[in-house]
């Protein structure tokens, strides 16, 4: 018997030596648990506290945003703003004063275009041939008066000097009317009508065109034809290409009407010719 009471006892205390063993391995692995969550809960709350989540936009400063992205994204300027630029300090107005028939005084508008370093001034003859007076107002406001120092009514083209030139002479750029082709941009820059320093643009229409010299019976030989807008007062300024170089000087332009505005068809004297005319080598 007491055996029999022996041997159960120690099964009993096998049971729960096994049961205890178990237990204690169960409460291990649910500590070990718990401290894997609360140190990734600790790691996610400790990054968010480091490293906190950007705070929404509201619309105005999306509007903002959107409004500095537009205006940094300015397109780059135009050819024809940039030619403009090129040749303003090269520009003159001119103003004449001449008497008619009658013994009455009038008084006309024109262009030039400064080309060498001593400040000589190419235009067309017709805007200064018989004035008794020439002013000449430079692109810095400098006002002169001018005088004829060359000719040549084959070409319409005069070459005048100040009598008193401006303290900075800027010269234009001459180009090449012979590397241009009909199609290619061209603009003029001049006073139409008394409207100074307007430009316009248009394209190269044609090249050695030849057209009759009014109440002379001669003819303007090897033009450039274009259809950029000139009128009155354009005259003796300077066509550009689209780097902003002197190709022609606007001489005349074709009118089938009495009335002397533009149509469409305009005419240069190639820069080359007008240039030799100053003193400068033909080309």
């Amino acid at each position: 018997m007491d055996e029999e009471l022996i041997s159960k006892q120690t099964s009993v205390t096998r049971k729960w030596s096994s049961w205890s063993h178990t237990l204690r391995s169960f409460v291990r692995r649910v500590w070990l648990y718990a401290i894997v969550i609360l140190a990734a809960f600790s790691g996610v709350l400790l990054y968010n506290l480091l490293f906190p989540a950007p705070v929404p936009l509201s619309q105005n400063e999306i509007e903002k945003s959107v409004q500095q992205a537009m205006a940094s994204a300015t397109p780059p300027p135009t050819y024809s703003s940039q030619v403009y630029q090129i040749i303003l300090p090269s520009l003159v107005f001119i103003r004449t004063q001449r008497a008619n028939a009658e013994e009455e005084e009038m008084f006309g508008v024109g262009s030039g275009v400064i080309v060498n370093e001593r400040g000589d001034i190419l235009t067309a003859l017709h805007v200064v041939a018989g004035a008794t007076q020439i002013e000449v107002v430079f692109a810095d406001g400098t006002q002169s008066g001018a005088e004829i120092i060359a000719a040549e009514p084959e070409n319409d083209i005069a070459v005048l000097q100040a009598n008193q030139p401006p303290e900075l002479i800027v010269p234009a750029v001459l180009g090449n009317p012979g590397a241009m082709r009909v199609g290619d941009e061209a603009f003029a820059v001049g006073n139409p009508l008394g409207l100074v320093a307007s430009l316009s643009a248009g394209v190269i229409s044609g090249f050695n065109r030849s057209i009759p010299i009014k109440d002379s019976g001669q003819r303007l030989e090897g033009l450039i034809q274009f259809d950029t807008a000139v009128n009155p007062g354009n005259s003796g300024g300077p066509l550009l290409n689209r780097q902003g170089q002197v190709v022609g000087i606007v001489t005349a332009l074709a009118n089938p009407s009495e009335q002397n505005f533009f149509v469409g068809i305009g005419f240069a004297v190639p820069i080359g010719t007008a240039v030799s005319v100053a003193g400068g080598p033909p080309y």
